[in-house]
């Protein structure tokens, strides 16, 4: 479904993850609260959209549900929540985003970059679910997969709705090669996309 053309390899939960869970827990309280922002900043950018705005609110709700999941998790493992963590895979996958080209193409690509990134979360996870040696985080990344795969087609279909000029299909196939290239320097380091 995700169309990934690179898998994680499942020895990253194994030779990295398990070591710090620590770092990955901070990691991904991370996430969700950059993805509840990234929702934000869709709703102050597109304030004529109500159907996007709608969708959005109830996203930011639901990620930042999923932050105080994982920060209650924390907690109760005697961790305290680190520093903010830079994202390098984020930052490298903006690299392909469009800079100019109008505002649908700014928001195409926006919604594109979302599902990119909710998609390798939700590989991720199903990778995390499956093979790491922690009941508790096996369930708990099992049901945060289930709902990676909600978000990703939320902005798929959100960006061909607001689609006229950009062909869709086509550009997100553009976005899968770029992954593919970046995705290749990751999976050494106890991060959600590290």
């Amino acid at each position: 479904m995700l169309k990934l053309q690179l898998p994680t390899d499942p020895l990253w939960v194994k030779n990295v993850v398990e070591s710090n869970i620590e770092e990955l827990l901070t990691d991904h309280a991370f996430c969700e609260q950059k993805a509840a922002s990234n929702a934000i900043t869709l709703i102050v950018q597109n304030p004529n959209l109500s159907d996007l705005v709608q969708e959005m609110c109830d996203l930011v709700q639901e990620e930042m549900e999923h932050f105080k999941r994982v920060h209650q998790i924390i907690i109760q493992r005697g961790y305290t929540l680190g520093r903010e963590r830079k994202d390098d895979y984020v930052n490298e996958l903006r690299k392909f985003m469009i800079v100019g080209g109008g505002r649908e193409a700014q928001l195409i690509d926006r919604l594109l970059l979302s599902a990119m990134i909710e998609a390798r979360s939700c590989e991720r996870f199903k990778v995390l679910s499956e093979n790491i040696d922690d009941k508790e985080l096996s369930d708990f990344y099992y049901e945060l997969m289930v709902s990676e795969a909600t978000h990703y087609a939320t902005f798929i279909r959100l960006a061909k709705k607001y689609a006229v000029d950009v062909d869709v299909d086509k550009r997100w196939t553009a976005f899968l090669a770029f992954e593919a290239q970046v995705i290749q320097n990751y999976g050494k380091a106890e991060t959600i996309h590290g």
